[in-house]
């Protein structure tokens, strides 16, 4: 817990009190910082950075005078022992002091009266530091004539026999247990109530449920959940693998060690990286990068080939595959870093490049494989294999010449293929893989929620193809395959909707009288083919006929039914709904109209012309949904599945999966 001296009890409760919208650090509510915060676990032998901040509020309810301590003290002592200066604890240097200053609002009437509070900050920062034996310590920082600031860390213990040779770790951005239960509705076939089949994670024998809040807010992002998965350490808002501290330079913030890093550091396994985002995107970049800036993508490219570059850190050789879009960060320009040609800098290092499907599954499994197969984010499952004209046309070739990406793989290719590559070059030492289904999330936050149930469907097939590799080559009992998501939306279903009857009312309120409800929701016409406005009134679509799939392979044999899913997030912007799937290519709700500024946005008449306006929750400058509170699944098989049943804290899945590697290190020998 922390503890402050009397004279700060005051500012202590202002602070938490007033520090809501915004804040002044994240995890530090008086005027002293000791990062990591209090409440902090570890991993024995975890390498992380220790930031030290004191504050001086020039303005504002917290103002003090403006002139910081320089003299502050900062002691750690294992509970049950002696405090002693952190220098002398970690038998490193003392660090040199820094001074800037930061300005911030206190409430949102500071932020529209545009009065920031100024403070002064003078700081240390103690860099690739660990703590190794398991039990409790007290970080205590003394400052401003004895006002300490005391975090109580904990140094779990873990047991240091390795358990799993191999670890996947599917991440279904976005994903809910909502979302689940409405991929399976229009992908597995009922008769009276009952599935047929079901979908591969059902048949995982444990079940839980993460809670992802982030360190500071109880709404996280992609970012600092990535943070928290990877590293068990959790974070702010667009941190990646660091706590974020107040300083201008977006890559001096505290460090905390991945698993990825980790793992190759002690073991020399292999370590894959496999997205369907634009591979600099939060999820894959939480695995090397150090920023709490996760928009700077160009440094995010550059550490998954060459670690952390600018600190003393963990020697990082790169990972064994990494596949995924974002070319435009590799192509020499302005979005890669410093300008570089990073094809060139991975071949230079000993990668095999590739740029497409074909190329992907004929390329030899015995070198590391740098797979980029579209400029931003890769094609949608749906896009790919259903509505294939929309992958013409879209300048988004690899290669940066203008043509287009028509000849992408999928996840379940790429992550076939990385496992191929990963038991090849490390069938003695194993390996750890990171697969995201990175566009439930994307097309969620646009509203649609056609595309984003392709994906997740896509994804459990790319689980159900997993367990089949991983049996073919004899892993299978050695590998720990976890499926989980990073945080959720506020998606459901509520009932069905009658798109002829709604494409035939003259009004707004007539068209709702479509959407049926509890015994009008009927059942769901997605697994039937001869649905009408299906076979026959899309010549463009294989539903034409139907889709058919490979045995045992279960999508939607018809996405264009009459009576489709009458679904919605919680918090969206001002559209238009017609319930129908865009043939055309993925939902742009929102959009500004010229004359108005720049981030106000208004309904977009041509994303659902047959439609009716349903009025938005969240302010006019959002253009998409937003992330939602709610816990987020777990599913696991293999060695040490039953660490990942119950409820937790999203930390958790990173203790569980080091706990399996045996990654804990009494010694720093």
């Amino acid at each position: 817990m922390l503890f402050v001296a009397v004279a700060a009890t005051a500012s202590l409760f202002l602070a938490w009190t007033n520090a809501q919208t915004f804040q002044r650090l994240g995890g530090c509510p008086t005027l002293g910082c000791v990062i990591p915060p209090d409440q902090t676990d570890f991993l024995a032998g975890q390498f992380f950075d220790i930031r030290l901040e004191v504050h001086a509020p020039l303005n504002g309810s917290e103002a003090n005078g403006g002139i910081p301590d320089p003299n502050f003290s900062f002691t750690i002592e294992k509970v049950g022992g002696k405090p002693q200066p952190a220098s002398r604890f970690f038998k490193v240097k003392e660090p040199a002091l820094e001074r800037w200053n930061f300005t911030w609002y206190e409430d949102l009437f500071a932020r529209d009266a545009f009065k920031p509070s100024v403070v002064r900050v003078t700081s240390k920062a103690y860099r690739r530091v660990a703590l190794y034996e398991p039990g409790e310590y007290t970080a205590t920082l003394t400052y401003y004539d004895g006002t300490k600031t005391t975090a109580s860390w904990l140094v779990r213990d873990l047991a240091t026999v390795r358990k799993a040779k191999n670890i996947v770790l599917f991440i279904g951005d976005g994903m809910t247990t909502n979302m689940i239960t409405a991929a399976r509705l229009i992908a597995h076939k009922q008769i009276n109530g009952r599935y047929q089949t079901r979908l591969q994670m059902d048949k995982f024998p444990v079940l839980g449920h993460q809670m992802t809040h982030s360190l500071d807010s109880f709404i996280t992002d992609s970012a600092n959940s990535a943070t928290a998965l990877y590293s068990g350490h959790k974070s702010s808002v667009n941190a990646l693998g660091v706590y974020a501290d107040s300083s201008k330079n977006p890559f001096d913030d505290p460090k905390v060690e991945s698993i990825a890093e980790i793992f190759q550091r002690l073991t020399g396994g292999g370590v894959g990286i496999v997205s369907t985002a634009f591979i600099a995107d939060a999820t894959p970049g939480a695995l090397t990068a150090h920023t709490r800036d996760r928009g700077q993508y160009g440094q995010v490219v550059d550490s998954f080939l060459n670690g952390n570059t600018n600190y003393t850190w963990t020697n990082w050789t790169g990972p064994d595959v990494l596949f995924g879009g974002g070319a435009e960060q590799f192509i020499p320009g302005p979005e890669s870093y410093l300008g570089k040609d990073y094809y060139a800098a991975f071949a230079k290092k000993g990668y095999t490049v590739v740029l497409n499907k074909t190329s992907l599954l004929a390329t030899s499994n015995k070198s590391k494989t740098l797979g980029i197969f579209s400029i931003s984010n890769m094609a949608k499952w749906l896009d790919r294999n259903v509505y294939t004209d929309n992958l013409v046309g879209n300048k988004d070739s690899p290669d940066g010449k203008g043509g287009s990406a028509n000849d992408q793989p999928g996840l379940k290719e790429m992550t076939l293929k990385a496992i191929d590559i990963l038991h090849e070059r490390h069938c003695d030492q194993g390996w750890f893989l990171m697969s995201e289904a990175a566009s439930i999330d994307k097309q969620m936050h646009t509203l649609d929620y056609d595309r984003a149930l392709g994906e997740l469907l896509e994804l459990d097939d790319t689980v159900k193809a997993t367990i089949a590799r991983l049996t073919a080559l004899g892993e299978l009992k050695e590998t720990l395959v976890l499926v989980t998501a990073d945080h959720g939306h506020g998606f459901d279903v509520m009932g069905s909707v009658d798109t002829k009857y709604l494409t035939a009312q003259g009004t707004d309120r007539t068209k709702r009288s479509a959407i049926g409800t509890y015994a009008n929701s009927g059942l769901s016409q997605y697994t039937n083919p001869n649905s009408e406005n299906g076979p026959g009134s899309n010549p463009r679509s294989h539903n034409n006929n139907s889709l058919t799939y490979t045995e045992g392979t279960f999508f939607p044999a018809n996405w264009d039914p009459r009576y489709t899913l009458f679904s919605a997030l919680g918090a969206d912007p001002d559209r238009r709904e017609n319930y129908q799937v865009h043939k055309s290519g993925p939902r742009k709700p929102a959009v500004n109209i010229t004359g108005f500024p720049a981030k106000d946005y208004f309904v977009n008449y041509k994303d659902a012309v047959s439609g009716f306006i349903v009025n938005g929750t969240l302010p006019t400058d959002a253009d998409q949904g937003v992330h939602s509170l709610t816990d987020v699944p777990v599913f696991a098989r293999g060695p040490c599945q039953e660490l990942f049943g119950g409820v937790y804290n999203n930390i958790d899945i990173f203790y569980g999966l080091a706990d399996c590697f045996g990654l804990a290190r009494g010694s720093s020998g």
